[in-house]
């Protein structure tokens, strides 16, 4: 059987992520008391579903610290656990909760709306540590619905590096496990002919190629990634995310993203995201 929860702070997509796994196929419950985790397993698999998503949130704070415990005794069962963590920055859901006129979990006659999401960030951010984590702050519903369709396929039994781009004007991605910031190296926005490509294109690789300076900067990162790879594995992490930040988001780090995954995936399994490419 394969389990897949799902938590991580209100208004930031886990609706969105139960609606794509429930057209997968999974039999998804929204909110279930942990303690019910365990006999839903067994009546579900007894009937012949062998695939379950399940979102937990803040609304069963009280038994969230039991969650490593529950999983564990999953896999003890032989079951196939995976936990997905979605988040989103403050400003974001705030705008989202002013769009739909929802309330907040947590919402009293004490807290302001940016109070009750720091709060709930805060009760959460141990489940966050175990999780595959996706900022949802600047992705569409699509864009989202993809990162979830590639998380079902990840195999669980190996590491997964995910090499993600982003722009520094437009925020840190706060999924990070690493961030390399690489603003330093010769920027083709400069360059008129280059500014409307990204960096996919042939034409910015082979200016970028053209730069000693990029080379020794990939050879760093690189090297880096390569060095401490094996802590990460040891320590049984089963998902570690390396950001690469430019101005834009359009240019380097995106050629310094597909340039890195292609390195590392005849050895790991890697993932290639680009956050400010629409």
């Amino acid at each position: 059987m394969q389990i897949i929860l799902i938590s991580g702070l209100s208004g930031s997509g886990k609706s969105i992520a139960l609606n794509v796994l429930e057209d997968a196929g999974y039999y998804c419950v929204d909110n279930l008391p942990l303690k019910l985790l365990s006999d839903l397993t067994r009546i579900l698999l007894q009937s012949g579903n062998e695939r379950i998503a399940v979102s937990i949130d803040v609304r069963s704070i009280a038994s969230l610290p039991q969650l490593p415990q529950h999983i564990h005794s999953l896999k003890l069962r032989g079951m196939d656990v995976r936990l997905l963590f979605l988040e989103a920055k403050t400003e974001t859901l705030v705008k989202r909760f002013s769009e739909t006129r929802r309330k907040h979990p947590l919402s009293d006659d004490t807290l302001t709306l940016p109070e009750c999401i720091e709060s709930e960030r805060e009760m959460l951010s141990e489940i966050r540590d175990l999780a595959h984590k996706i900022d949802t702050s600047d992705l569409s519903a699509n864009v989202l619905r993809t990162w979830i369709q590639e998380f079902i396929h990840i195999d669980r039994s190996r590491l997964s590096l995910l090499f993600q781009s982003f722009g520094f004007k437009h925020g840190l991605p706060l999924d990070s496990d690493m961030v390399f910031d690489i603003r330093c190296l010769p920027n083709p926005f400069y360059d008129l002919r280059l500014r409307p490509l990204t960096g996919k294109d042939a034409a910015v690789v082979e200016f970028l190629e053209s730069e000693e300076s990029v080379g020794r900067m990939y050879e760093d990162i690189s090297g880096f990634v390569e060095t401490w790879l094996p802590s990460f594995i040891r320590d049984n992490r089963n998902y570690l995310s390396i950001s690469i930040g430019c101005t834009g988001g359009q240019h380097r780090s995106v050629y310094m993203v597909e340039r890195l995954a292609r390195h590392f995936s005849s050895l790991n399994q890697t993932l290639a995201r680009h956050r400010e490419l629409k």
